[in-house]
């Protein structure tokens, strides 16, 4: 019986496997076909500067549009570099996504977009991605280069828009935070764990966490302050209460 259900086992292992390699090939096959189709367009040096540069694909995402050569390559966050598609000298098709798009005016605002052409009525235009400055950044580019007032200030618009929003992630803060004390970086610690409080100031452990950050950095009043925080949110929390009570006996 063991033997025919290792048996059994083997050979769903093996039918996975081979629809795998078959669903590989099928998208191989896609692409270099659709590659195939791919026409050299004769580009001006007006429409590139026109369409160069970054647009915004959502608030913690961007795609930068750029021309080598006269070819057009997208940088699209962790697709990285792209070379679409060409299907006219407006029209690109990007089979990473397996979407078609072009590049668009607002006929009133005069702002330029990145444009997800419709599967069911192409002649409707819609206005997807929208060209931003060139120096924009997004909060988590902010939060890299260490600027922590302009990561704040992007994060709490994306939370006044969407409240709930994957982008904004208590666990991810906190968990950069506590890498930074590992590398002793105290400051930016602190800094980042703030942040995780602005964002997050009725989780008893954003108070914790930040806590642990002044005492690595041996600021024992902010310790003992939001060590106290902590407790208004979780009295049960032990590393806590023994800090207060020590800190308490010292006055």
């Amino acid at each position: 019986m063991n033997f025919l259900n290792k048996n059994h086992e083997l050979q769903s292992g093996n039918k996975s496997a081979v629809n795998i390699i078959k669903t590989f090939l099928v998208a191989i096959c896609i692409m270099v076909f659709v590659s195939s189709c791919s026409k050299s367009i004769d580009y001006t040096v007006e429409y590139m500067e026109q369409t160069s540069g970054r647009y915004l694909y959502n608030q913690e995402n961007v795609i930068d549009v750029f021309y080598e050569n006269k070819k057009l390559f997208l940088n699209w966050g962790e697709l990285k570099i792209i070379e679409p598609v060409i299907l006219d000298n407006k029209t690109f098709f990007v089979a990473d996504i397996y979407k078609k798009l072009h590049f668009v005016q607002h006929p009133e605002t005069k702002r330029r977009y990145l444009s997800i052409i419709s599967k069911k009525n192409e002649d409707v235009i819609s206005y997807d991605y929208l060209k931003v400055d060139d120096d924009y950044k997004t909060p988590s580019m902010h939060l890299e280069n260490g600027d922590y007032d302009k990561a704040l200030a992007g994060y709490l618009e994306i939370k006044a828009q969407d409240s709930t929003s994957a982008l904004i992630d208590e666990g991810y803060f906190n968990s950069l935070g506590y890498r930074l004390l590992r590398n002793k970086e105290y400051e930016n610690a602190v800094e980042v764990l703030k942040m995780n409080v602005v964002l997050f100031p009725e989780s008893a452990n954003v108070y914790d966490s930040l806590a642990d950050a002044y005492l690595a950095q041996g600021d024992s009043l902010q310790t003992f302050n939001n060590f106290k925080k902590t407790l208004e949110y979780n009295e049960s929390n032990g590393k806590a209460k023994r800090f207060v009570d020590a800190y308490n006996k010292q006055d």
